[in-house]
């Protein structure tokens, strides 16, 4: 069993008579991608500053690396990175340069060749001696997010790293947090995208008015919201009424039309060897079968009463 990156009981964080983080618990461990998901206003970046040390916790106990991030605030920052919504870079220096100033002030032994990899991972050898002010959105977040690198964290928190990237800039950025992770860092990340937590996240937790309403993996967390339905495809009506009567559910939608039964499931093996075992029975040929399950919108939306539109537009 993979060890915990971060153990956090408890948490609690107000400003004045507003309560942001409101008894959170939570574990991530190591090596994975854990996503906290919430619409604007839940407390996704308060609840990530709280873990990166950038805020002091009210109440309840926050561990990162192993280390508390109250009495060992350096230790936690030295296994950390964090990449937020906007890139930090300077535009008035070029990207080589954005990097060996952090190489600098991290004081990486042979900074120039951890620089120059960098460059190459990201795919920004050709722009490396340009401004940054030149550089793209997609760019820039490629850009500070190499820079986040440069001290090898084995925690990474990205905080809405893809907020107002194109979707090319979006998978490449996915593309970059697979290979993070395969080389064994853990990355918390804060999302108002449901499909890319859906991508990336080993697990994932809802985040609403303070408080964690839901978590588990994306899979457990779609089981939860009722709507999952087995298809079943007929080439003649005779095969649908016969598999209608024996599968005699008040539940099972019917279509004459498109010669199609849908029957309520929630997307477990039990319960589609179920229905193949009463086709199968009776002798019923399906000519085809597929399985429908709610996305992590449907949860979303049960869970908070918003969707990821109404979500993002705010």
């Amino acid at each position: 069993m993979k060890s915990s990156a971060i153990a956090v009981s408890g948490l609690r964080k107000a400003y004045g008579d507003k309560v942001v983080l409101d008894g959170i618990d939570l574990e991530v461990a190591a090596g994975t991608v854990f996503s906290l998901l919430g619409p604007n206003g839940a407390g996704k970046t308060t609840a990530v500053n709280v873990l990166a040390t950038l805020l002091r916790p009210d109440a309840g106990t926050v561990y990162v690396g192993g280390h508390d991030v109250v009495t060992a605030t350096r230790e936690v920052r030295a296994v950390i990175g964090v990449t937020g919504q906007f890139a930090a870079v300077d535009e008035l220096l070029s990207g080589r340069e954005n990097l060996r100033m952090m190489a600098d002030l991290r004081r990486v032994r042979d900074g120039g060749r951890v620089v120059a990899g960098l460059l190459e991972r990201f795919q920004l050898v050709e722009s490396a001696d340009k401004l940054v002010s030149t550089y793209s959105g997609g760019m820039r977040r490629k850009l500070d997010l190499a820079m986040t690198l440069v001290g090898r964290p084995r925690i990474i928190f990205l905080d809405e790293p893809t907020t107002g990237l194109d979707p090319r800039s979006r998978r490449t950025m996915w593309e970059i947090v697979r290979e993070l992770v395969a080389d064994g860092t853990t990355i918390f990340l804060t999302t108002q995208y449901l499909d890319e937590a859906d991508q990336l996240a080993d697990r994932i937790a809802v985040l609403d008015r303070g408080r964690l309403v839901a978590e588990g993996t994306p899979e457990e967390l779609k089981r939860q919201v009722p709507g999952g339905h087995v298809r079943l495809q007929f080439n003649d009506v005779r095969q649908l009424d016969a598999a209608e009567h024996r599968l005699a559910l008040s539940t099972v939608t019917r279509d004459d039309e498109a010669l199609v039964l849908q029957i309520p499931s929630d997307g477990s093996i039990p319960a589609l060897r179920a229905v193949l075992d009463v086709l199968e029975g009776s002798g019923i040929q399906a000519e085809a079968l597929t399985m429908h399950t709610p996305d992590l919108d449907d949860v979303f939306l049960a869970l908070t009463g918003r969707t990821d539109a109404e979500v993002i537009s705010k």
